[in-house]
């Protein structure tokens, strides 16, 4: 996806849509089939949610590299994510994601301003103006999401067997 919208090929904003619409689709499909069909696991759940992500910061990569979408929001994505997987892993030894409602809206979100650059790139420039403050409010937002997950790490920490609370 990354490469579709810098390609300079005239074709390429219509194949990343339809990359897109791909995308949004199969995601949209898979849990509930997975789920119907009984093979619903945890390693599925996380590679749903590496693949959402690696498709969302390669489209908000190019946004960066066309000058369409300001560089902190696919760093932001990418702290987030390694967070998320971390937190949910390593520090708290889980065997599933530990989701958030916050970090849940956020990965939803994320697919906005990457649809925003590809609508952008087939000529819809009115369209600006609202990717700017869809980024920046998700740069907020994902802030938001990583200083709420750093907070009940440290809480946990502080209340945690073998503390002194």
């Amino acid at each position: 996806l990354g490469l579709l919208v810098v390609s300079a090929d005239s074709r390429a904003p219509l194949l990343a849509a339809l990359a897109m619409l791909v995308a949004i689709a199969t995601d949209l499909a898979d849990g509930p089939i997975a789920r119907r069909s009984g093979t619903a696991s945890a390693f599925g759940g996380t590679f749903d949610h590496a693949t959402d992500f690696l498709f969302v910061v390669s489209g908000l990569t190019g946004g960066v590299v066309i000058g369409a979408v300001p560089w902190l929001l696919p760093v932001l994505v990418v702290t987030a994510f390694t967070q998320y997987v971390v937190d949910s892993y390593w520090l708290h030894g889980q065997r599933r994601l530990r989701g958030s409602r916050l970090g849940r809206y956020n990965g939803i979100g994320y697919f906005v301003p990457v649809c925003g650059v590809i609508l952008i790139q087939l000529r819809l420039t009115f369209l600006t103006p609202a990717l700017t403050l869809v980024c920046w409010f998700l740069v907020l937002s994902t802030c938001v999401s990583i200083g709420e997950r750093l907070m009940l790490l440290w809480a946990s920490r502080r209340t945690g067997p073998g503390s002194p609370a």
